[in-house]
């Protein structure tokens, strides 16, 4: 099978992930909840992913990373942890459900938001239209640091300059772009970055990253045992504790803290550059086709990730992705979970098919994919 969904996860996981996953399953006690030298041994290795978090991501102490169960998970306590009601939120038109479902949830009690329309290309109307989106209300802005359908790239750092100019918080969903592109959330000054451990970071499944890096601590949505302070009733209020309740995912996170260190090891720019030379060839390739659809300019670094939707005229998005199944090649159609992204293009009836390539995906694997393409 050619894998090109790795938007969704990648895959294949590196050797190193698979072992230090296996490892922490065979050798590992519950860390932090027991002084016996197992459970040492295990929030040890809690301790050196944490610590292998913040410095992939640029923070400044180990104690501002969480660990989640997925980039979900970390969305969630910002937006339910932190907004109130009668609070406003500027999003981008482009985000994910794991951006639009707790907002819209949250408007029962109050909380509204406006989603500013994002300007392929073209920074400066992008940031304007946010700038334009502001309130007297607002208390943060949400948005995606590229676009999980699109692949476009929004320009996270002059957005978290203007969040700051007003007073405003600045969250990041980094869900597309962590480990493709370099973050660091100091440099930016960005509060909250919120990170998929089993996509560009090639961890397992079931693990994901919080880093709070701002002033503000959002509230926990889950509370009980941490290993610490047991002798309150209530959660205790520093970090990491706060926001980690119950026996963390061991295996998951020693597999995420070898996923980052093999990024680290092979060089973010140089996982970029090989993904970007796949698509776009596969671009110029697509774009020679009468019968395909492109939505987007040549996918440029800087203003996208390596990420390529596109439509065949004449069929749906589902029928075309269930056809290259059977020719042995595994993509992404129909919406992503990203509707308002859709809407924003106008393919929010049709849905697209994806393509994302990863650091092990070849190029004669994207050959392959072209010419099964002009047989369609």
């Amino acid at each position: 099978m050619i894998y090109l969904d790795n938007s969704a996860t990648t895959y294949p996981k590196p050797y190193s992930v698979r072992e230090a996953t296996a490892s922490a399953l065979q050798n590992g006690a519950n860390p932090g909840r027991s002084g016996h030298s197992l459970s040492i041994k295990a929030s040890e290795k809690i301790f050196r992913a944490r610590k292998t978090a913040a410095d992939f991501f640029g923070a400044d102490k180990e104690e501002s990373v969480i660990f989640t169960l997925n980039c979900t998970m970390s969305l969630n306590i910002i937006i339910k942890g932190i907004l109130k009601p009668d609070d406003h939120v500027v999003v981008s038109s482009l985000e994910h459900n794991s951006v639009m479902r707790p907002l819209q949830k949250l408007r029962s009690v109050g909380v509204s938001y406006t989603a500013a329309p994002v300007f392929p290309m073209d920074n400066d109307r992008t940031v304007d239209s946010f700038r334009k989106a502001i309130n007297a209300k607002t208390r943060m802005i949400i948005c995606t640091h590229a676009s999980n359908v699109w692949g476009i790239r929004l320009p996270i750092e002059r957005l978290s300059a203007l969040a700051h100019e007003y007073g405003l918080l600045f969250a990041v969903d980094a869900a597309q772009s962590a480990g493709v592109v370099p973050i660091d959330v100091s440099d930016s000054k960005i509060d909250y970055l919120c990170v998929p451990g089993h996509k560009g970071l090639y961890g397992p499944m079931g693990t994901g990253i919080l880093i709070v890096s701002g002033n503000v601590v959002p509230d926990s949505l889950i509370e009980g045992g941490t290993g610490s302070s047991s002798i309150l009733y209530e959660q205790p209020s520093v970090l990491p504790e706060k926001l980690e309740s119950g026996t963390p995912n061991l295996c998951g996170i020693a597999g995420l803290k070898a996923g980052m260190d093999y990024v680290s090891r092979i060089g973010i720019e140089n996982i970029a550059k090989h993904e970007f030379v796949l698509i776009k060839h596969l671009y110029r390739e697509l774009s020679k086709m009468a019968h395909i659809r492109l939505y987007m300019p040549m996918p440029e670094p800087g203003y996208f990730v390596p990420v390529l939707s596109f439509n065949i005229d004449g069929k749906d998005s589902e029928s075309v992705a269930a056809e290259l199944n059977k020719r042995g090649i595994a993509v992404r159609a129909g919406l992503h979970c990203s509707p308002a992204a859709h809407k924003s293009i106008g393919t929010e009836e049709s849905g697209a098919v994806r393509i994302s390539p990863s650091i092990f995906t070849r190029q004669n694997e994207i050959n392959y994919l072209v010419s099964v393409l002009k047989r369609f």
